[in-house]
């Protein structure tokens, strides 16, 4: 096909189709007057995996690739759904594979997830590639699948490690000959830390401050913020683990050069997971000991803005999803503050208010 100065060219098995993608060129040629980046050398997709394919291609143009979820759920839409045509992308087609998904295990905010990465592919054909393609079909899945209870907000995690089970995992993690990443030592390190794996396997030795025993963490999470939200944080002793002896015990072991951490997330994931199987343990993620590491230093006595300056948290609502405290720790905490010297019959008792933690504690 050649029309003002642009070549291009397509094959199809019918007639109809080829037809249906050259009124498309005409209709895009005549709203905006040339043909857009990929568009121009490999026509404009016809399915699904294309349109994916495209949404991705523009991203890395401008350097904003997809992060972890969404090039992961990009992938499995690709790879379930990739070959729908437009024209397929109906929304009962959607519900159905909502219904599946259900079927497979998918919770409601891992489903959510995909239909909203699906609508900002199709949306995004449509808004920079002048693609003949409506996102209303997933709108209106989205509607169906919430009322079916398939679409919605993630349930809150409650599930914290005990110390038992901690003493169970590290020696055995330990303890195996086979295993070389030193898997025992970053379960350590993210419950003293509360940083994500990801986090973790990628700090750098000159991110390290020995002296101020401070770290920075590079391009942390922040739903607000995709890149450039560094922050440097506190290494405490106070969950149990001391973060910066196990920086060292890792700098005999690899040098100070490159990351402290020098793995692969998924390496590490499945060795925790697959010590936990061996050991018994259901339900434990690595994870979960972001959410032991908050408990932690909760119940340290460590205020709400010192916890999220730790956490990287900037929200009071998300930084409360990982406040799990155990009752037998505030007993234990406040039994020791009353036996203390400072409160026997002989000292008046300290006239000084009560802090935040204190405060919601007693709440």
């Amino acid at each position: 096909m050649r029309r003002k100065g642009h070549v291009t060219s397509r094959t199809y098995r019918l007639k109809a189709d080829a037809e249906k993608w050259a009124r498309e060129i005409e209709d895009r040629l005549d709203r905006g007057g040339a043909l857009l980046g990929r568009s121009t050398l490999d026509g404009i997709p016809n399915n699904l995996s294309g349109l994916i394919k495209l949404h991705i291609a523009d991203m890395l143009d401008v350097r904003r690739p997809p992060r972890r979820s969404k090039r992961y759920c990009l992938e499995r839409l690709a790879r379930e759904l990739g070959h729908w045509r437009i024209p397929e992308i109906t929304h009962q087609r959607l519900i159905d594979y909502g219904r599946h998904r259900f079927r497979d295990g998918a919770g409601p905010a891992t489903l959510g997830m995909e239909i909203s990465y699906l609508g900002t592919v199709l949306r995004h054909a449509a808004a920079i590639h002048g693609i003949s393609v409506s996102s209303e079909h997933v709108e209106l899945a989205r509607v169906a699948l919430k009322r079916l209870g398939l679409v919605g907000n993630s349930s809150e995690r409650t599930r914290r490690p005990t110390q038992d089970e901690l003493d169970a995992i590290i020696p055995h993690l330990q303890l195996n000959t086979r295993q070389i990443i030193p898997v025992w030592r970053i379960v350590k390190f993210a419950v003293a830390t509360t940083m994500r794996l990801e986090e973790i396997t990628r700090i750098q030795w000159t991110d390290f401050d020995h002296a101020s025993r401070l770290i920075m963490i590079r391009d942390r999470k922040d739903p607000r913020r995709k890149s450039g939200n560094d922050q440097q944080v506190p290494l405490l002793s106070v969950t149990g683990y001391d973060a910066v002896q196990l920086i060292e015990e890792q700098a005999n072991a690899t040098g100070r050069v490159g990351r402290i951490f020098p793995y692969k997330s998924q390496s590490i994931g499945t060795a925790f997971r697959r010590a936990c199987q061996e050991l018994g343990i259901k339900n434990l993620r690595f994870h979960d000991l972001r959410h032991e590491g908050t408990s932690r230093l909760f119940e340290a006595g460590l205020a709400l803005p010192e916890v999220a300056l730790v956490t990287g948290h900037k929200d009071w609502k998300m930084l409360k999803r990982y406040l799990n405290l155990r009752p037998e720790g505030v007993v234990r905490r406040y039994e020791t503050l009353n036996h203390s010297p400072e409160n026997s019959q002989d000292v008046q008792p300290d006239p000084r208010p009560l802090s935040k933690i204190e405060r919601v504690l007693k709440s």
